[in-house]
């Protein structure tokens, strides 16, 4: 086993043990660049709602908000990125981004509408060798607990194009999810926010919940 995989999991071992004194969290990526990271202020509380009452998991409904470069990043098995302008990494921050991920942890990135030019290129200072590729609709991720035979949900409409879902793909396993034209986030809010359609916010929240299921890879809080 890889150490940094050994390690993330140790880690999640012991949060387990401790789950009564302290929740476990879903995490909200802080970065660097101008973008609002802290844009959907609600998603990840609903989020975290959504799924005690799905999937019978323990989750806290606030939010962790943790930095990129931060060695807290490895506390917290799923973290979502969000926004709607700019991104960069600096190189330290590209290299901690990594070994989370090589480590076992799972990043959710979901464009909310301006963040597609700076997520590629951030992308690849942390996987100079890998690419984004769009993920089959056969894919777990898309069937972990509920089924989405054509992919992603549209929630949001911008540009009136198809929503897409892309994905890096490390020794095998999809470490990391692109939503794109569709604002998964804007559907997790709380519904008088966006005004989405009851429909769209449990199609978003559905998707949701098989992110964070994936993420957890069947460890239950």
């Amino acid at each position: 086993m890889n150490i940094g995989r050994y390690i993330l999991t140790i880690i999640l071992a012991v949060m387990m043990m401790q789950v009564q004194a302290q929740q476990m969290k879903l995490a909200l990526l802080v970065y660097g660049g101008g973008g609002d990271w802290y844009a959907n202020p609600t998603a990840l509380k609903n989020l975290a709602s959504y799924c005690n009452q799905q999937l019978k998991t323990k989750l806290a409904t606030q939010e962790a908000q943790v930095e990129v470069g931060s060695p807290d990043l490895f506390n917290y098995p799923f973290v979502h990125m969000t926004g709607h302008g700019r991104w960069t990494l600096n190189d330290a921050e590209a290299q901690n981004l990594r070994k989370y991920l090589e480590a076992g942890g799972f990043l959710h990135i979901d464009d909310n509408y301006g963040l597609d030019p700076y997520v590629r290129p951030a992308l690849k200072k942390v996987f100079p060798e890998l690419s984004l590729v769009e993920i089959p609709f056969s894919h777990p991720i898309y069937h972990t607990a509920f089924d989405f035979n054509n992919g992603l949900p549209k929630i949001h409409e911008h540009d009136k194009k198809p929503p897409k879902g892309y994905g890096l793909i490390y020794k095998g396993k999809l470490v990391c999810f692109y939503s794109n034209e569709t604002d998964l986030g804007d559907g997790w809010e709380d519904p008088e926010v966006h005004r989405e359609s009851p429909q769209k916010h449990i199609e978003a929240l559905q998707m949701g919940a098989n992110l964070v299921q994936y993420a957890f890879n069947g460890v239950t809080p």
